[in-house]
Order: structure tokens, then sequence, then C-alpha cells
């Protein structure tokens, strides 16, 4: 019925291709501590160095639900992205920056002021994300018609969007927001974690819940089967992760089980992890097409992109392609026996 299709999210400038992790962290609020080690005493730290140094710096996100939160905070990172990435002088190059569905024309302008009259850009287009994912998706071999007509479903490490385009325009009145993503996934397995006992540094949980989630985690096609298989055969379905204590430099072991497949199910039985949104993702892509013009609808069902880092889980499409099928069937019989 559907095609289902995904991109990398990367900037690229001339002959340069560079990917960006999608979550961005800025270190902010220096502690009274001593700094480890020989790094030099900055006032803040910039992504995986954020990180590294969570233990003498207060970590804070300046995206939040995919909008900017802090718009300091944001102009050090496009800083840094230009600089020390990229390594180029904005006023010699035209410049292309996404934006979320939805966001607010203030953001727009706010966004236009700080590369204008910061940076002193000569030309900005600040294009919609999901345009631009439909135009990458063609780069796949599964595409076999270049359109700019399907239904993106981009899910970063905040917030999950579901967004129907028809010929380049995006259908404001249809988008869908999903308070589910990457960070929620590694909060519940983080809950996982706790409910177990296992021998994880406070500070470091979040980290490692996040870091099990990329090396180990898929989707299942049937959660009981895969209860019973994890059951049947603890050996070779368990795994275990050796972290090491930033503190003490001692090294401690995690045993990796159900929550391989447990974090991405949020997405198709919700309830499991948040009592507030219980709407699987498969029905709320359904719900949104079937919101969408009519003569639209074809070309949403058939063409339908995955975005975005936590659309990446082995067998993700599989099974929201199974599910989507599912909820187009059971509406079909209610019209035939109506």
């Amino acid at each position: 019925m559907e095609r289902v299709t995904q991109r990398w999210d990367m900037l690229v400038i001339q002959n340069q291709v560079i990917l960006f992790p999608l979550r961005l962290q800025v270190k902010k609020e220096k502690q009274k501590k001593a700094v480890r080690g020989n790094i030099p005493d900055l006032d803040f730290y910039i992504g995986d160095e954020a990180i590294d140094n969570s233990q003498v710096y207060g970590i804070s996100y300046p995206i939040r639900q995919g909008l900017i939160d802090d718009w300091t905070q944001m102009e050090k990172i496009w800083q840094h992205c230009i600089f020390k990435y990229l390594r180029s002088e904005p006023e010699d190059h035209y410049f292309l920056l996404t934006e979320p569905p939805l966001n607010p024309p203030e953001n727009r302008e706010f966004t236009a002021e700080v590369m204008f009259e910061t940076f002193n850009v000569p030309g900005l287009y600040i294009a919609v994300q999901a345009v631009l994912a439909l135009a990458a998706s063609w780069t796949s071999k599964q595409v076999t018609q270049k359109t700019l007509t399907g239904t993106v479903i981009d899910s970063g490490d905040g917030v999950t969007h579901v967004i129907p385009v028809a010929e380049g325009y995006v259908i404001g009145s249809s988008i869908k927001h999903i308070p589910l993503a990457g960070r929620t996934i590694s909060q519940f397995i983080q809950q996982l974690h706790r409910e177990r006992g296992e021998n994880i540094p406070a500070a470091q949980q979040l980290d490692i819940a996040k870091r099990i989630k990329e090396l180990y985690s898929y989707v299942c096609p049937d959660l009981v089967r895969e209860f019973t298989k994890y059951d049947t055969e603890r050996d070779q379905w368990f795994k275990t992760y050796t972290g090491v204590n930033d503190v003490t430099k001692q090294e401690f072991i995690v045993d990796v089980g159900y929550e391989r497949f447990l974090g991405p199910e949020i997405f198709f039985n919700p309830e499991i992890f948040s009592s507030d949104f219980l709407t699987p993702l498969p029905e709320v892509v359904d719900t949104c097409v079937q919101s969408c013009p009519i003569d639209t609808r074809r070309g949403l069902y058939k063409n339908i992109v995955l975005s975005g880092g936590s659309t990446m889980f082995k067998d993700f499409g599989r099974r929201l392609q199974r599910d989507v099928k599912k909820f187009v069937k059971i509406r079909q019989k209610k019209n035939q026996n109506s």
C-alpha cells in the first residue's frame, strides 16, 4: 500500500557532507568544582564535550519539543557549527536552515535577525523539514517516482510530528503532534533499570540508557512472542553492557533484556509508559491522512517517509507499515458494512 523510506539528517556545504547529532547540549552554570584533567577552563561546552564534562558543568537543552527555548545558547551552537565544523566565513555563503512544523512566526523572524545581524549572511532560506525530507528520500533505491507528495514522520530527541505534504506544500491543519520521542525512550529504559535495581551511578543513568537504546534496541512484531522468546532463550537474547564510573573509574555491568524491544514499543503501545498520551503512532498517521483533502489521500498513503534518529530502529518501518494497513482495512470493512 505504501512505501516507507528513511533519511539521515546532514548539513552540506559545497562538496562537504557533515553529519550532526540531533541532540545538542550546552553546558552552563559552572559549579564550584575543580576542572578534571587538562581541560581548559571555559564558560561552556557544546555537544559531546558537554557530556564528557557533565560532572563539572550543568547540562541544558536549548531546543525543547522541537522549538528553540534559549536563543543565546542557540546562537553559540550556530557559531560552533559554522566556524568549527564548516570552517567557513558566513559572509561568503548563502544559508539554508530548517524549521519544525507549526513554528511560530516570531521564531522565524528572530532566526533571520540573528543570521543577518550577527553572522552577516548575504542570503537565508528557511525551509520546512518535511519537504526537505521528501526530497532527500529521492536518493533511496526504493523510490521509483520523485514526488513532493507524501506523509513525513519526523521523530527526533524531543518530539514526533506527522506531517502531510501535497505537491511541496504542507497541509498545516492536518499536522499531528506526539509527545513521544527518543528522550522518552531513554527515560523509559532508565525507569526499567531503576525498577530492576541495576548498579548504575545516578549521574550516568540517563546517558547509559541512551547508549543501550542506540546499541541494542529494535522494534518487535509481537510483544507476547518476544517475551516468550526471551524467557525460553535467555542466553541468546539477553546482552550485557559494560560501563565505567566517571568518578571512581571502576567498571560496572548492566544486564540488557526486555528493554531492547520495550523501549521503541512506546510508539505502538504508549500506555506501557505514559498515561497522558495513549494513541499509537500508526493510528495517528491514519487520522492525519484522513483529515486531509480526499484527492490527496492516495498519494499520502503511498509515500510515507521516516525522518529523524528515533525512526532508525530495526524493523520500525516494517511494523509501521503493517499497523497502518491494519487500520485502513478496519475502516474499509466498516464502510462496506454500513
